[in-house]
């Protein structure tokens, strides 16, 4: 079931210094109910403008964004929606539980039902002990706990998380993953809008690449890190090798008490290094196709797209 759809979404804002900028260029993508879906970009590619166009607070200045069915402009759309802003900015005078019944009593909660989901919320973002302290008294990570901890108060099924590892300790970092695959688990379904690369290969099942306004690329994990030509060979006891004889068919080759790990970028030249091995009766003890990473996609992927525009 298609949750959120984006057609051809462009949004132009007026500068008195810069004149009309075009923050969002005939955006088009969809998330499916139940997946955690990453948005990627650098600074200023325009993901915060998308983000506030699909939550209502900004509208488009062309095409249109769907969620749940509804344009993204009208309220109902909104109604099983829960957001974590980049910097939750929350009253500082509050205790955790206070800022939840809070959120509780905005979302038209009863007051034993948002009670209940204050207790549990709390324990499922490992804040217990931070219920009765104040939120002026918390560090980043606890910060970041509570603003997710908010964001599910009236249990949605659409969650929009901005940057929600962002200060938090890995040990954090990764209790957060382990929440947000039960809720995509339980059928919910999460878009989150990040930089960090590691953290969205660990997290999401499908990825959108921002630049310039533009989606330059989107798919799953899997298709946009596909196993390259890159290959790694493993051998073993080549104390006596001379490795310059591998020069000129590998991309890298290192040497390690007695391990020899090469590196090559096509078939051709694997077979090449293979052969120059079994000539020096090497002893090959493993081949392995490279999968290269999100960040490696990611970097080459703006940097050939400026590259081509900037030659233009």
């Amino acid at each position: 079931m298609q949750i959120l759809e984006c057609d051809n979404v462009t949004k132009v804002f007026r500068s008195g210094l810069r004149g009309r900028v075009r923050a969002l260029d005939h955006v088009g993508l969809t998330v499916q109910q139940g997946e955690i879906f990453g948005l990627l970009g650098p600074n200023g590619a325009g993901k915060t403008t998308l983000v506030k166009i699909l939550l209502g607070l900004v509208h488009p200045t062309e095409g249109r964004a769907l969620v749940f069915g509804k344009d993204a402009r009208d309220w109902r759309a909104r109604r099983q929606v829960g957001y974590l802003p980049e910097n939750p900015n929350l009253p500082p005078y509050l205790t955790g539980e206070q800022v939840m019944r809070l959120f509780g009593g905005l979302s038209n909660m009863a007051p034993g039902e948002s009670r209940r989901s204050c207790v549990e919320l709390l324990e499922k973002v490992n804040l217990t002990d931070g219920g009765e302290r104040k939120v002026r008294g918390y560090s980043k990570g606890m910060l970041q706990r509570i603003g997710l901890a908010q964001a599910l108060v009236q249990d949605p099924d659409m969650i929009f998380l901005d940057e929600p590892t962002d200060g938090v300790d890995p040990l954090g970092r990764h209790e957060i993953r382990e929440i947000l695959a039960g809720l995509r688990d339980a059928g919910k379904t999460i878009f989150v809008n990040s930089h960090l690369l590691s953290e969205i290969e660990m997290l999401c099942d499908r990825v959108a690449i921002m630049d310039k306004g533009r989606i330059l690329s989107e798919g799953s994990l899997d298709e946009l890190t596909a196993e390259s030509d890159n290959y790694a060979i493993t051998c073993r006891h080549t104390e006596t090798f001379d490795a310059t004889l591998l020069d000129g068919c590998t991309l890298n080759c290192t040497t390690n008490n007695g391990l020899l790990e090469v590196s090559v970028k096509s078939i051709e030249q694997l077979n090449k290094a293979i052969d120059i091995l079994r000539r020096e009766q090497v002893m090959i003890e493993q081949i392995t196709p490279a999968r290269q990473s999100l960040e490696s996609y990611f970097v080459n992927l703006i940097t050939d797209i400026r590259g081509e525009q900037k030659s233009a």
